[in-house]
């Protein structure tokens, strides 16, 4: 090409090229990005229908005598702890992702002990309202764990995008760093499991989170 030099031709070659990939990059990043952020306000969705539930759960508890006030009133504690710990997607920093970690961890245990507690009454094992919650709580879960799942697995398929030569980089120049996901709770492989049966077999409620 007339008033071009072969080597300056190359550079203009390279440059073009540095481009498209560079905004492929970029795009793909973003994508992942967002998919992570999506994921993650599904986890925060089932985790307040899950806190959502308890209101009803605590009435319909209260309303048997003698209960223990104490379990109640730590179930109440949690679960206003556990919703006053909101990450905003942007913020999703390994310290704000164990701070809700916590909080829902300690209401997973309150929610575990209340359970416990109620075997001891067999009104309330055969209170259809009560039974109801149950296996509104029981699906809460699944989905949790669920969500939960969904969410880690966003977040290894972003990292790995963010920490793969060549992607890895430019990743940090254009704003993209790995990021954290749920580890098992403390002691969740040894979590209570909640057994509402009687004589006959019944589904098993167990408030671990999910590894």
């Amino acid at each position: 090409m007339r008033g071009f030099s072969l080597p300056l031709l190359i550079i203009l070659g390279l440059v073009v090229i540095l481009l498209f990939w560079g905004c492929g990059s970029y795009n793909g990043l973003v994508q992942q990005d967002e998919t992570v952020k999506n994921s993650w306000n599904k986890v925060q969705s089932d985790y307040q229908r899950r806190a959502d539930l308890i209101p009803n759960l605590v009435n319909t508890v209260k309303g048997e005598a003698n209960f223990e006030r104490g379990t109640l009133t730590d179930v109440i504690n949690a679960r206003a702890k556990a919703t006053s710990v909101q990450v905003n997607p942007d913020d999703l920093n390994p310290e704000n992702i164990q701070k809700f970690q916590q909080a829902q961890a300690q209401l997973s245990g309150s929610l575990s002990r209340l359970l416990v507690t109620v075997e001891q009454y067999p009104n309330l094992r055969a209170n259809d309202a009560f039974r109801n919650l149950q296996a509104q709580l029981e699906g809460t879960e699944n989905r949790i764990k669920t969500s939960r799942n969904d969410f880690n697995d966003a977040v290894q398929t972003y990292n790995t995008k963010v920490r793969t030569f060549p992607t890895a980089m430019f990743a940090g120049i254009m704003g993209f760093h790995p990021r954290t996901g749920f580890t098992a709770d403390p002691g969740s492989q040894n979590a209570p499991k909640v057994d509402f049966g009687g004589t006959q077999p019944q589904p098993k409620v167990s408030f671990d989170s999910a590894r």
